[in-house]
């Protein structure tokens, strides 16, 4: 072992998300060349002439992998604080949407926002994600529907990767809501999307995925599948907004094309469980949703861990639903809402929100090759970080081996 690193963290109580346990080591190192982890171990397997251009005793505190966010809706313009008043006056999600609210009140003042100013508000965002230890995030378009506004969106997106340290995934989600200009016209604005959007975004390098909202107020099963097959035909993976309302069977089809995930699954069915299982689809939970709209009907997380379903935790950060920036408060959401373990939920925001983004090869956990993105926190067990309500007990964030302050 070469003796000289970038970066060494001694004494720190390792989890390493390697296990499902997620139990602390013995005070520990972690070495860092060149943006990935070259070496790890207990204190004693140190040699002693070991050194580093940054050198940080970590005095015992907690080190994790950096957190991934595997589900957001960063790039938008405007908010929804008028609709939080209706539902609070007993309107639901679908009636606000069959009225022109929802997500097409957000389309319209998107269109109209300028890429700087996007930029601008998304900014904000993101750097409030990564305070609470964020190092990896997913960004969805979707709130343009039109081929120059879902383009606009994405390159924002692709911008917020270049100017910030954070690896960024985008997501093309032109198919989130039939625009306006499209009314009673679903199956015509899927032939725009499958026609031209999906191909468009493809070619510009700006969609490392894709995603559909399959639901009654959204597309069917029948047309989702269109998006998907084009989305295969120009080398994207898919995830899938999928049972969130009702029970669609959109996990199954996103199992059917090997999709990285299916997101909420509040209404899934064993057999839509059952063929996630077997195609290793994540199953990504939006608890921040969940309680943002008052639903009552629990993802069924016993049958994840019965049929050995891998779970992700995010912030499903958007202006409708989940106006949200915390992923360590959607940890607890997660565990006081949905009884998901505190290990569950540190795994959903680690190892399995990277897998959730096909990333599970570099991200997610603290190994000897992989990418150095490391957390450490002022707490004494890693359920601490889901136990405290909106704390941030974050010290250091490191990106790539690099410090950077939260």
């Amino acid at each position: 072992m070469k003796d000289a690193f970038d970066l060494l963290i001694r004494h720190a109580r390792v989890v390493s998300c390697l296990d499902d346990r997620c139990s602390p080591s013995a005070p520990s190192f972690v070495a860092v060349r060149e943006g990935r982890i070259a070496a790890t171990g207990g204190m004693s397997e140190l040699p002693s002439n070991a050194s580093a251009a940054i050198d940080c005793d970590a005095h015992g505190a907690l080190l994790t992998p950096g957190l991934i966010d595997c589900h957001t809706h960063l790039v938008y313009a405007g908010d929804r604080a008028r609709e939080f008043e209706l539902r609070l006056q007993g309107a639901s999600y679908e009636e606000i949407a069959r009225a022109g609210g929802g997500i097409r009140s957000t389309v319209r003042l998107t269109r109209e926002a300028s890429e700087a100013h996007l930029l601008e508000t998304a900014e904000r965002r993101l750097k409030m994600l990564m305070r609470h230890g964020v190092t990896t995030v997913e960004i969805k378009s979707g709130y343009g529907l039109s081929l120059d506004d879902e383009l606009k969106c994405l390159r924002v997106a692709r911008r917020l990767g270049d100017r910030f340290p954070v690896d960024v995934r985008t997501t093309l989600l032109a198919a989130h809501a039939v625009p306006p200009e499209f009314e009673g016209r679903a199956d015509a604005y899927i032939d725009e999307v499958v026609a031209r959007i999906v191909p468009q975004a493809a070619q510009a390098g700006l969609a490392d995925a894709v995603d559909a909202f399959c639901e009654t107020i959204g597309f069917s099963p029948v047309q989702t599948r269109r998006v998907f097959e084009a989305a295969h035909a120009h080398g994207l993976a898919v995830k899938l907004h999928a049972e969130q309302l009702s029970n669609q069977h959109g996990a199954m089809l996103a199992a059917e094309f090997h999709g990285l995930s299916a997101d909420h699954l509040e209404h899934i069915d064993e057999a839509g469980v059952q063929a996630m299982a077997r195609a290793g689809t994540v199953a990504v939970m939006l608890p921040g949703a969940f309680y943002f709209l008052r639903d009552s009907k629990v993802p069924p997380i016993d049958l994840f861990r019965q049929h050995g379903v891998p779970m992700a935790v995010a912030t499903d950060c958007n202006p409708g639903t989940s106006p949200t920036t915390h992923l360590p408060l959607m940890m607890n959401m997660a565990c006081t809402l949905f009884r998901m373990t505190p290990a569950e939920a540190l795994l959903g925001v680690t190892r399995h929100a990277a897998r959730a983004l096909g990333l599970q090869a570099s991200h997610g956990v603290i190994d000897v090759g992989v990418q150095a993105d490391l957390c450490l926190w002022d707490v004494d067990h890693p359920a601490e970080l889901s136990y405290a309500i909106g704390a941030s007990p974050l010290r250091h964030r490191f990106h790539h081996g690099v410090e950077h302050a939260s």
